[in-house]
């Protein structure tokens, strides 16, 4: 036994900062999983599979959304975790991607148990870790900064 600990197991995965134009002003879209925790769609990239296409295939498989488009690349975050006892290294590239309609349904036979609409300061609240939160933050920024990106 040499002391260190065990490298990690590293996952790679991509996912959505989902938004619509309302007439009201803009609304992300969040998503609850399994163990109720509110966040964005998301989820491991297939064999050969970019990023960014990893993000518009998960968006469109967890929320039923089609009519969606990918606006720019938002953040790559990672973090540490435990499952099953093992080491997981989690990295997560996110992209902003619009939806031209509001009709989202969760896919429940992944987890997925509820689509929301809300406004930032709502999803702000409702996002259940600080790293989707920043995330969620810099999205909003990029929006502001250029209304069509």
């Amino acid at each position: 036994m040499t002391g260190r600990p065990p490298k990690p197991c590293e996952e790679v995965s991509a996912g959505g900062i989902v938004f619509r134009r309302a007439a009201d002003g803009v609304r992300f879209l969040l998503i609850r999983d399994s163990y109720r925790n509110w966040g964005f769609p998301k989820g491991h990239l297939e064999v050969d599979e970019s990023p960014d296409a990893a993000a518009m295939r998960e968006v469109r498989e967890e929320t039923g959304l089609s009519a969606i488009h990918l606006k720019a690349p938002v953040d790559v975050i990672d973090w540490h975790f435990r499952f099953r006892g093992r080491l997981v290294h989690k990295i997560c590239h996110f992209y902003l991607i619009e939806a031209a309609t509001s009709r989202a349904r969760p896919l429940r036979k992944e987890g997925i148990t509820a689509c929301r609409w809300l406004r930032f300061d709502e999803a702000l609240k409702m996002v259940s870790y600080e790293n989707a939160r920043a995330v969620l933050t810099q999205a909003r920024a990029l929006l502001e900064s250029d209304p069509t990106p």
